[in-house]
């Protein structure tokens, strides 16, 4: 994971998240509604703002909600900055 250069404040989270797949494995393309995931959004944490209530870490896969944070692009490469409190899950595999 590149390094980067944000410092989230308070109880937000900088999360790197993954875009859904435009084409199938067998080549199909797909249209842009068909590809979005209406309830949540999966994504990497990155870093963490100081509260104490925050309880992911950065390198956690997470889930959390759909129309939660602010999508933002730093270098070339896209982030949200979540608020704690939209956080829905950990993801351990």
């Amino acid at each position: 994971m590149k390094k980067v250069n944000v410092m989230p404040l308070g109880e937000n989270v900088l999360v790197s998240f993954e875009k859904p797949e435009k084409k199938t494995e067998s080549g199909i393309f797909l249209p842009e509604n068909a590809t979005e995931d209406r309830s949540s959004k999966r994504g990497c944490v990155v870093a963490v703002g100081e509260s104490e209530k925050i309880r992911v870490k950065p390198g956690q896969d997470i889930i959390y909600t759909r129309y939660g944070g602010t999508d933002i692009k730093i270098s070339g490469m896209e982030y949200s900055i979540v608020k704690n409190e939209d956080i829905l899950a950990v993801i351990t595999e």
